[in-house]
């Protein structure tokens, strides 16, 4: 019996960003230019949705996940088949894992980018670093419609 491989349905980024607010800005800007391309137009709902999680999951990878001189990883998938996008963020701070908040921060305080990223993905959560080496990798699947093909390898 001769089995069929299903066509390619995924699109992938992946980089490492300094771990600053510069990195973590640099890297919702590139979610953004690679939605687009993907199918998930500047200006959508989804588009919107996706970045605004990505920003968040970075930012804390810079806040909280910061050790000096380590850099934090982002890698970005989106599924055509399932029009689901996945933010993966991978910063070097294992010890300090995510947790919502029980109820909405007080004025001042951290804790609302968590918040956010559970109201807005429709599922999240944090697992240990795949990559080898220390840490912990944040991640979040959003709905994307209109994500197209990637073209046909050679």
């Amino acid at each position: 019996m001769t089995t069929t491989q299903p066509p390619l349905t995924a699109h992938r980024f992946e980089m490492r960003f300094s771990s600053t607010p510069r990195g973590a800005r640099l890297a919702r800007r590139m979610c953004g230019h690679r939605l687009d391309a993907w199918g998930v137009p500047y200006g959508s709902d989804a588009h919107d949705v996706v970045t605004l999680v990505a920003a968040e999951l970075c930012a804390n990878a810079v806040q909280h996940g910061h050790v000096a001189g380590r850099d934090f990883h982002l890698l970005l998938t989106a599924d055509t088949a399932t029009g689901t996008v996945r933010i993966e963020v991978s910063d070097t701070r294992g010890e300090r894992l995510p947790a919502p908040p029980s109820s909405p921060p007080a004025e001042g305080e951290d804790g609302r980018g968590l918040l956010l990223v559970a109201a807005l993905a429709d599922r999240w959560g944090c697992c240990p670093r795949r990559s080898g080496g220390p840490g912990k990798t944040v991640w979040a699947e959003c709905a994307a419609p209109g994500l197209i093909s990637p073209p046909p390898l050679p």
